[in-house]
Order: C-alpha cells, then sequence, then structure tokens
C-alpha cells in the first residue's frame, strides 16, 4: 500500500525567490521524516527542507540555482506503510541533533574547485583542497553545515561518528585537527607553515590537575578566531581619546538614564562617534569580496558589541546607530545584553554586523589587540580610562585618557588611514557637539 505526495516549499517568512545550492537526495532515495533535501539560500538565511514524512523519493521538480518560494513543488515522495513505521523508529532513536531549522547565512560554496581554492582563505584553501572529496551527500544537521562552511570544511571529507553515520560537531574539529597537524588537506601543517605538532604532557609529572571542558560557545568561537587570526593580517594602532568632558556630561544624565531603567555608559558614546568616523572613513565600514579583489562598501551602520557571559563572548549586533539617539542607544544596549547573557539571543541578533567595539575599560588594562570579526575590516578595543597630567601649552591639567586599540586588516587599510580613523574619533569623543555635524 502506497500513495505519493508532493513536497512544497513550507512558511519561509518573508523570502521569496530563494535559489536552491544544494540538493541532497536523488530519485529512488528512501527517507525518513525531517531529513533534509535540499538547502535554500537567501542573502539572510540558509533554510533547509526536510520531508513531511517517510518514503522513497520518486521525482526532483528543481535543479541547482533555480529559485523557489513558498509554496512551489520540489520533490514528489512515495509514501509506505513500511516507510512511515520506519521512519518514525529512526526519528525517536536520533534526537541528538534538531532537524531542519533557519541558520545564519553564509557564502555559498563556489562551482569551480580552482576559483574556491583562489578564493579561499588560507585555511580553506587546505580543507577544500581539489581532488579529494568524496562523492556522497554528507549526512548532517543545518548547524553542522552552517559551522562547516563558515571554516571551509568540505562535509564530503569528514567522516560521521553520529549515529547511522551523521556528522557531528566534534567530527568537524577533529577534521580541522587533522589538517592543522599535517594528518589531512596538503602538507605544511595544513595552513601553509610548517608547524611542530604539540607535545603530548603528562601533567600528572609536576602536580595535581583537572580537565575542564570549554563552553559551547568558546568551541563555537576557537575555530573562527584562529581563522581569523590566521588568514586575517592584522595590525593595531593605539591611541587616547580625552573624555573629560564627555564622562562629565554622562553623569550629568545618569540619573535620568536611570529613571528610564536602563544605565548610560561610555559604550553608547563610543557607538555614536564610531559611526561618525566610519562615515568618513568608508573603507572601514566595508568587506573584503571573496575574490579577494573588490571592497563591499556598506551603506548602513551596524555595530556589534563584544558581551562577556558565563558561557563566553558573544557578539550581538546593534542596528542602524546612525538614526538613534544616546539615551535610544542605551536602552537597547541594555536590552541585548542583557538578553545575551540570559542566553536569550536569537540568530538574526548576532548576524550583519559593519564594525565591532570590545570593551575592557570596566575591568582594566592599558592597551590590547583585538581580533577581527571578518568579514569585518578592523575592530575597537577599548581600555579602562585613568587620569593623566596632560600639557595645555602652559601648565599640566588633570585629563581623563581613554586608550584605543583598533585592529585592522592590512590588505583593506594602510597604517595612515588607521591613524586617521582614531584620530578622527578620538576628536567626536573628545568634543560631543561633534557628533552632531
Amino acid at each position: 500500500m502506497s500513495n505519493t505526495i508532493e513536497i512544497r516549499v513550507p512558511d519561509i517568512g518573508d523570502f521569496s525567490d530563494i535559489p536552491v545550492i544544494e540538493i541532497l537526495v536523488s530519485v529512488g532515495d528512501p527517507v525518513n521524516v525531517d531529513d533534509s533535501l535540499l538547502t535554500l539560500e537567501s542573502d539572510k538565511a540558509t533554510m533547509e527542507i526536510p520531508s513531511p514524512a517517510a518514503g522513497v523519493i520518486r521525482e526532483i521538480t528543481v535543479k541547482l540555482d533555480d529559485t523557489v518560494s513558498e509554496g512551489d513543488i520540489v520533490a514528489v515522495l512515495e509514501v509506505t506503510e513500511e516507510a512511515k513505521q520506519t521512519g518514525q523508529t529512526d526519528r525517536q532513536a536520533d534526537q541528538d541533533e534538531p532537524p531542519a531549522a533557519v541558520v545564519a547565512a553564509s557564502e555559498p560554496e563556489s562551482k569551480s574547485p580552482l576559483a574556491a581554492a583562489k578564493a579561499a582563505t588560507p585555511v580553506q584553501a587546505v580543507i577544500n583542497a581539489p581532488g579529494a572529496a568524496s562523492t556522497s551527500v554528507p549526512y548532517a544537521s543545518p548547524a553542522i553545515r552552517r559551522v562547516a562552511r563558515e571554516l571551509g570544511v568540505d562535509l564530503c571529507q569528514v567522516t560521521g561518528s553520529g549515529k547511522r553515520g551523521r556528522i557531528v560537531r566534534e567530527d568537524v574539529s577533529a577534521f580541522v585537527k587533522a589538517v592543522m597537524s599535517g594528518s589531512a588537506g596538503s602538507g605544511s601543517g595544513g595552513f601553509g607553515f610548517d608547524f611542530p605538532e604539540l607535545p603530548e604532557v603528562d601533567y600528572s609529572r609536576y602536580g595535581e590537575f583537572e580537565r575542564t571542558a570549554l563552553s559551547r560557545i568558546k568551541k563555537l568561537s576557537a575555530g573562527h578566531l584562529h581563522r581569523n587570526w590566521v588568514s586575517i593580517p592584522h595590525v593595531t594602532q593605539h591611541d587616547e581619546a580625552d573624555v573629560t568632558d564627555m564622562e562629565a556630561f554622562r553623569k550629568a544624565n545618569a540619573e535620568e538614564a536611570i529613571a528610564l531603567g536602563f544605565k548610560l555608559t561610555p559604550l553608547v558614546f563610543l557607538i555614536k562617534a564610531t559611526v561618525a568616523a566610519l562615515k568618513k572613513f568608508p573603507q572601514f565600514n566595508a568587506s573584503l569580496d571573496r575574490d579577494g579583489e573588490t571592497l563591499v562598501l556598506k551603506k548602513y551602520f551596524n555595530i556589534g558589541i563584544a558581551v562577556n557571559t558565563p558561557a563566553g563572548l558573544i557578539v550581538p549586533v546593534i542596528r542602524d546607530c546612525e538614526r538613534k539617539g544616546i539615551m535610544e542607544l542605551a536602552a537597547e544596549m541594555a536590552e541585548v545584553s542583557g538578553r545575551a547573557r540570559e542566553n536569550k539571543l536569537k540568530p538574526q541578533d548576532i548576524q550583519g554586523g559593519c564594525f565591532s567595539i570590545s570593551s575592557l575599560g570596566g575591568i582594566g588594562g592599558t592597551a590590547f589587540t583585538p581580533i577581527i570579526n571578518a568579514p569585518e575590516v578592523a575592530i575597537l578595543g577599548v581600555s579602562r580610562t585613568r587620569m593623566m597630567p596632560v600639557w595645555d601649552g602652559s601648565e599640566f591639567k588633570p585629563r581623563l585618557m581613554l586608550p584605543l586599540s583598533l585592529s585592522y586588516d592590512h590588505r583593506v587599510i594602510d597604517g595612515a588611514e588607521a591613524a586617521y580613523f582614531c584620530r578622527y574619533l578620538a576628536s567626536r569623543l573628545e568634543d560631543l557637539r561633534r557628533l552632531t555635524l
């Protein structure tokens, strides 16, 4: 006993005419309930279309690079009683990974291996080495596919250790480590450098110790941070801003902010000054395209703010900062930071940033080198203010100085441009009237 059903694109919100970037099954393949059939990718999100029932694929009505919208037919499924029962059993046994989901957008992989290697970072160029991939479709959840795309990992090269060969996060991590050590991919340690392997250490020889697992956020961040540090030529420009008058203004308006239910922090003034500097120097509000030869200049101003949470560092994005006043930004900062610490951020809350700010002013320090949050090309680090004697031409006066550390991508930004950017940003902090110009 069997019947066929048409599989249609489900409700995908306001998206339409979305390109098909992956077809994960072939005609004749058996599928279970919620198995991913194909992947769609808009400029904002990646979505995998699941099977609504267990059965056998009898027809696929789309091909790669076709565009689809809600309600479009993408496949025809033959459903049998036996397949239904098998699918339900498998589904119950396979709850270790979520079914189809909407995940953060990432660049679609190039169809040409040569083009992919040319456009990729050093990490990606090795991991996606031509000729190394299998022809079988990898079995992985949308979240794992997203992580793999961001790290440049070809899942066809990864062996899954989950149920029925499903690729899990640990498999991707192990593959990246193997490439780094030179035991996978091409030679030279996987990154074009001849790094010796880390030695095995017997820590018990030196005293008592314990092992503690990294938090989930730190595990997720590790690959991104390593990729960004290895693939981007970082240079850090250090400067100082006299924020004596700014701090006096902030304190004078602090009670009004508290009455409205939030704190007026120095960070909101930094956001406004940064937006002013990004308008003056648009190459900082940009991304280097995958071809490595084109600069994508952005006309919007979304600022990422690093928030320290119990689980690790998260960078939620404050959008349209050029349209918001100081108090509005302060209220939004308080709300977003609170949700970040409570682990209640949505995927869109951490997407679409143009430039990031990492403030350690509440902790201490005089300077540091923040790692650029690719595909951004610069990040501003802020350390603790300190009272210093400043010569005004006739005498030394006590002034409150704010240390600034600007890390920038030297492929896009020259040293002189970075110095001008820092000086301009400092001038806006030193005279708040200039923020309205």
